[in-house]
């Protein structure tokens, strides 16, 4: 429980612009949660099932305090609770128990008639990806140096240069007006774009840091997803286009 738990909180509240998921059993896990400017939609699902019924689990910083307390690091009960509501059984908190039993905490769940209301607009239509690829480490680094130089932009343009018999993905910062700067992102890809769209730095570049096997995929209709796979859990981050 403890692994999965730090797996979702490292995935969503850490990045800054995710507060708020909604927790969907049965066969298998899944966690759904969106940006408050709708930059980022996300879509999870665990390996196997670690949870029961539907709930929010809302104030993720209280939930990252818990986990790294110190109390709760070795040999402690960390538990789901369930109770009896109109005839249904459901899940309500965790319960942090530390191994002595003199230190505890309680994280409240959300239920599911307030957390669907105020996610019931996470929906994706889906999309064709027309490039796909696994992008390197250095990659994200020479995109880093980019924005770092460009930190006035909040989004960057991305398209496809051919050079040659290859493609290349190319990511640009600024424009003629401004101070500007490109970097070849992804050398030789497969697939291409016909339009340039642009996309917000902070929130791609968060993404791009987490930790696990990254897939990129781009859409000429003006969608980028961001495939974390941390082995516990497979995460789908969905950024549609933004105008500059």
């Amino acid at each position: 429980m403890k692994d999965i738990l730090q797996d979702v909180v490292a995935k969503t509240h850490s990045l800054g612009f995710l507060s708020l998921v909604k927790v969907t059993g049965g066969e298998t896990t899944t966690f759904e949660s969106m940006a408050e400017d709708r930059s980022v939609i996300l879509t999870a699902e665990t390996t196997s099932n670690v949870a029961s019924g539907t709930f929010g689990m809302p104030n993720l910083d209280k939930l990252a305090l818990h986990l790294k307390n110190p109390e709760y690091q070795k040999d402690a009960k960390i538990d789901v609770v369930q109770a009896e509501r109109n005839g249904e059984t459901i899940p309500t908190h965790i319960h942090f128990e530390n191994a002595a039993g003199d230190f505890q905490n309680d994280y409240r769940f959300m239920n599911q008639q307030i957390i669907d209301e105020k996610l019931k607009s996470v929906k994706f239509k889906g999309a064709s990806w027309d490039v796909t690829f696994n992008p390197h480490v250095a990659s994200i680094t020479r995109m880093k140096l980019q924005s770092a130089a460009h930190s006035e932009e909040p989004t960057f343009n991305v398209k496809t240069v051919k050079t040659g018999d290859a493609t290349d993905l190319v990511f640009s910062f600024g424009d003629q007006s401004t101070h500007a700067g490109e970097v070849v992102f992804q050398s030789n890809i497969e697939g291409s774009l016909s339009h340039t769209w642009a996309w917000p730095v902070a929130q791609t570049q968060s993404i791009l840091s987490l930790g696990g096997d990254i897939t990129m995929s781009i859409s000429d209709q003006g969608a980028m997803q961001i495939t974390v796979n941390s082995g516990l859990a497979t995460y789908n981050y969905i950024l549609p286009a933004q105008s500059k």
